[in-house]
């Protein structure tokens, strides 16, 4: 077989590839023949600072054989982030279908074992007051990362399979946001443990969901007045245990937030959360972000009061789809939880094909000069429109509405650092109001699920130091590190949430 025949049956067997450990092999097996592992295997580029990174890494690596703690500290005191060099360049994890520079993947494992290395180093050597010290700054100016689920009406189980292989590979963010579809996703994964999370994905249990599902999610997300807010109300409930955002996050440790639009003008969008809201019941969040406008009527927000009763939060508010006015709510979660990589799994019709003409960075920069034009056009014509509308306000409500919405949708920022986004285009956007199979409703999970793989190896890389970050901090304030004496905690802490309580499942 010659090598062009190969590689072409390898880019067959990665499109049809239905588990990872799959489609694993028939990358790896892909840069073998195109020759990007070679590239992988060699530290120069012009893509990013080689030397710098090399330097570094034989200083730590000296250092730790050395024994020089002390050396190490300030080493690493000297910078952790994720960009070092240039290497969270995302053209360095495009140009071969699995892992990027073998350099960088030996520099974060270095940092990660020096990290290790020190949490767990006898409190004689450091102090446990000096090591609280760093790791809590450090995980404040490395960052996490988060998931951000958009709206999209039925495509929402396309979320599913995305949700899916993370959890399979332990790389889901404890912060994830989602609005609209993308709302009841979320509170499915915020109000359960990752146990719990399993028969979710039981193949029996998904092909029972999908058929009860495949009846009303098409008229759920806007197909028409035919389902009215009590048969939304029993979806939600079917699938989201009455907690608030606080308690959710004592059971699962994830940080969920949902967003809701204002349905009167004049009125901010809200993201829903366990600090911003923590007495808001999880299920009355998601119906308000499920609330089509023209579809559902404006939902109120319900909260537990101290006596453990139900009663509205904001009374004289009404909250509707949350994808009107925040979709992918970044700059938000980057405040809330010092998150600064994104990963975004886009199912938006209207987004996904701007998204896709931009494609990836180095192969057009005309494809992407021309996705952002097309927005940029957009939004100056709608904003001429937005100008004569609002003078009129009082005579055209509606229309003063209607103008304001759209101008949210097309106003914001649909990208992330890590696009997940379908393959299949909806050429016709009526579809998302029809009726689904159940067959289809399982192809959507399965098409989330692919789409994910070849996005695995950069979310764990580049997520690899931060994750690990959680984790010694959740050892210090929980585990086998937590301090034997009372140590007061450093005011760096004060940017995390206070540890969870973890409630039996």
């Amino acid at each position: 077989m010659s090598k062009k025949t190969e590689l072409k049956a390898q880019e067959e067997a990665l499109a049809t590839a239905l588990s990872y450990p799959e489609w694993k092999s028939a990358a790896q097996r892909h840069d073998e023949l195109s020759g990007a592992l070679r590239w992988r295997q060699r530290d120069q580029s012009s893509l990013y600072d080689f030397a710098q990174i090399r330097l570094r890494l034989d200083r730590l690596r000296a250092l730790r054989v050395k024994q020089d703690y002390h050396g190490l500290l300030f080493t690493l005191n000297e910078g952790i982030h994720g960009n070092m060099g240039g290497m969270g360049r995302n053209t360095l994890y495009q140009r071969s279908k699995f892992g990027t520079k073998t350099l960088i993947e030996q520099y974060i494992e270095e940092i990660s074992d020096a990290l290790v290395t020190l949490a767990e180093l006898d409190d004689s050597v450091i102090s446990v007051e000096e090591k609280l010290d760093f790791f809590y700054r450090a995980n404040i100016c490395y960052g996490r990362s988060a998931l951000m689920l958009s709206g999209g009406g039925v495509l929402g189980f396309y979320h599913m399979g995305v949700v899916k292989t993370l959890l399979d590979q332990g790389l889901l963010p404890r912060v994830i946001s989602g609005s609209s579809a993308g709302s009841l996703v979320a509170g499915i994964i915020g109000t359960h443990s990752d146990k719990a999370l399993e028969r979710f994905y039981d193949p029996n249990l998904i092909r029972h969901e999908a058929e009860k599902e495949a009846g009303v999610l098409a008229r759920l997300f806007g197909g028409g007045a035919s389902i009215d807010i009590s048969e939304l109300r029993d979806i939600i409930a079917r699938l989201i245990p009455d907690m608030t955002f606080q308690e959710a996050y004592h059971l699962t440790g994830r940080q969920v937030s949902i967003t809701v639009a204002p349905a009167e003008p004049h009125q901010r969008s809200r993201l829903l959360n366990a600090i911003t809201s923590p007495n808001v019941f999880i299920r009355s969040a998601v119906e308000a972000s499920c609330a089509v406008p023209g579809v559902f009527p404006p939902v109120m927000l319900m909260a537990k009061n101290v006596h453990g009763e139900a009663q509205p939060y904001l009374p004289s508010r009404r909250w509707v789809d949350g994808s009107i006015a925040d979709d992918l709510p970044a700059k938000r979660l980057s405040r809330l939880y010092s998150t600064n990589h994104f990963i975004v799994s886009m199912i938006n019709p209207l987004v996904t094909p701007f998204l896709k003409l931009r494609g990836p960075e180095d192969r057009s920069r005309l494809r992407k000069a021309l996705g952002d034009l097309g927005v940029g056009v957009s939004r100056e014509v709608l904003n001429f429109y937005r100008g004569i509308v609002q003078k009129e306000g009082d005579r055209w409500p509606r229309l003063n509405l209607l103008v304001n919405g759209v101008h949210s949708l097309i106003d914001q920022d649909y990208s992330g650092d890590v696009n997940i986004v379908p393959k299949f285009q909806w050429r016709n956007p009526a579809k998302l109001l029809a009726h689904m199979s159940e067959q289809e409703l399982l192809e959507l999970m399965q098409a989330g699920e692919q789409a994910t793989f070849p996005h695995v190896e950069t979310i764990r890389t580049c997520t690899r130091i931060s994750r690990l970050m959680e984790q010694i901090l959740e050892r210090f304030e929980s585990g086998d590190l937590k301090p034997k004496v009372l140590v007061k905690r450093p005011r760096m802490a004060r940017r995390r949430p206070a540890p969870r309580v973890v409630k039996a499942a």
